[in-house]
C-alpha cells in the first residue's frame, strides 16, 4: 500500500490540489464541509471547474448541513461547468467523510474539511494508492445512491467485489458495511482486544457510555491509554465538555496531553502495531449518527511514523492532571446540567 501522510490542512491541500491538476478521467469527492473561500490560497473551485470544462468527470457529494455556507451562486457556477454537485441530507445523518478520489487510482482521506478557517490547523490526512483505493472507491459510490446519484458508471462501483488480501482496509458505518469493518465494532474490538497501549487523538471528546466503560475496562487491565486533545477548539461549548471529560477519565487512570493550537486530527494506535486514520472524531455522533469512513492498517513503516508523530505532538503540549476531586461546584453543576442532554455523563 504506497500511502503519504499530511499534518496540517495546507499540507493536505497543497497536494490534493496537485492530484487534481493532474486528474484525466475523474474527479471524485465527498466532503463534510466544503466552502469556496479557500480561492487565494487553493482555488478548488476554480480549478475544478476547468477540469470538468475539459472533460474530466467531475462528481461532488456535500453535507447539507456541513456545507451550508457554500454560496447558491458557487454551486451554479460548478453546475453549469458540468460538475454533478450533489447535497447529502438525510435527516439528523451526515456525511462527515472527507474522500477525494482522482482517476479512480489515488484517494486522499481523513480530517481535513476545505474551509479557509482551517488552513493552519494540525490534521492527519492520508494519499493511498493501489487496491486500498477499491474499497474506498465502492464505499463513495455508496454513498453517491444514498444522495440520489443516477450515474451507472459510478453506481456499478458499489458491486465490486473486494478480497481482503489488503495491507489495510476500509472501515465505515454505512448499513451494508461487513461486521468486521464497522466502526463501533472495529473501536470495541481494538479496545478490548489491546494488551499494551492506547494512542488516541481527537478535537473532540464526547464518547458513547459503551466507550468510557471499554476504556475504564482497559486501564484496569493496565493498559495505558493517552489521549491528545486540543486546548481549545473551534467550538467554544466543547471546550468545557472535552475538559470535564478529560477529568473524568484522568480520575481512572487515562493520561490526557492538551495540544496549544486546533488539533483536528483522528487517530488510533493500539499496541504500536495497528493504527487507525479517518473523519471519526471520539464523540456520539461520530460513533451514532454521522457517516464516517477510516483506514486501519498494520504496516510498519506507517505506524513507525504516526508514532513519532504522537511523541512530537506529545511534546508540545500540556500534560494533564486532574481528577473528579478537582472539579469546581459550578463544573459540577455543569455535569448535572448535561446529565439531562448527555447520558454518558
Amino acid at each position: 500500500m504506497k500511502y503519504h501522510l499530511y499534518t496540517t490542512s495546507k499540507k493536505a491541500w497543497d497536494a490534493m490540489i496537485k492530484a487534481i491538476l493532474g486528474a484525466t478521467e475523474s474527479i471524485y469527492i465527498e466532503m463534510y464541509i466544503f466552502l469556496g473561500d479557500t480561492n487565494l490560497t487553493h482555488d478548488f473551485l476554480g480549478i475544478l471547474k476547468t477540469k470538468a470544462l475539459g472533460g474530466v468527470e467531475v462528481v461532488i457529494i456535500v453535507d447539507a448541513f456541513g456545507s451550508m455556507d457554500l454560496k447558491a451562486t458557487a454551486v451554479a457556477e460548478l453546475r453549469e461547468a458540468g460538475i454533478e454537485l450533489i447535497f447529502f441530507s438525510h435527516w439528523l445523518r451526515r456525511t462527515h467523510r472527507k474522500f477525494l478520489i482522482v482517476d479512480k487510482r489515488i484517494a486522499f482521506m481523513g480530517g481535513v474539511n476545505i474551509e479557509n478557517k482551517i488552513i493552519n490547523w494540525r490534521d492527519v490526512q492520508i494519499k493511498l494508492q493501489g487496491r486500498i483505493v477499491k474499497p474506498i472507491l465502492k464505499s463513495f459510490a455508496y454513498a453517491y445512491k444514498m444522495s440520489g446519484g443516477q450515474k451507472v458508471s459510478i453506481l456499478q462501483y458499489n458491486n465490486y467485489s473486494l478480497t481482503k488480501k489488503l495491507k489495510g482496509w476500509l472501515i465505515d458505518n454505512w448499513s451494508n458495511t461487513q461486521h468486521s469493518y464497522y466502526l463501533n465494532n472495529y473501536y470495541k474490538q481494538k479496545i478490548i482486544e489491546a494488551q499494551k497501549s492506547i494512542q488516541l487523538v481527537t478535537p473532540y471528546l464526547l464518547p458513547p457510555r459503551w466507550l468510557l466503560a471499554l476504556l475504564d475496562h482497559a486501564v484496569a487491565r493496565g493498559v495505558n491509554i493517552e489521549i491528545i486533545l486540543p486546548r481549545q477548539t473551534d467550538i467554544k461549548s466543547l471546550d468545557k465538555i472535552n475538559y470535564l471529560n478529560a477529568c473524568r477519565l484522568s480520575a481512572i487512570g487515562v493520561k490526557f496531553y492538551f495540544f496549544p493550537s486546533m488539533m483536528h486530527a483522528k487517530l488510533m494506535l493500539v499496541d504500536g502495531e495497528e493504527g487507525v486514520i479517518g473523519s471519526q472524531n471520539l464523540d456520539i455522533l461520530s460513533f451514532g449518527f454521522n457517516m464516517e469512513a477510516g483506514i486501519f492498517f498494520r504496516q510498519k513503516n506507517i505506524i513507525s511514523e504516526l508514532s513519532h508523530l504522537i511523541e512530537r505532538w506529545k511534546r508540545e503540549s500540556e500534560f494533564f492532571e486532574s481528577g473528579l476531586k478537582k472539579i469546581s461546584w459550578y463544573d459540577k453543576l455543569l455535569i448535572a446540567i448535561f446529565k439531562i442532554f448527555y447520558p454518558i455523563f
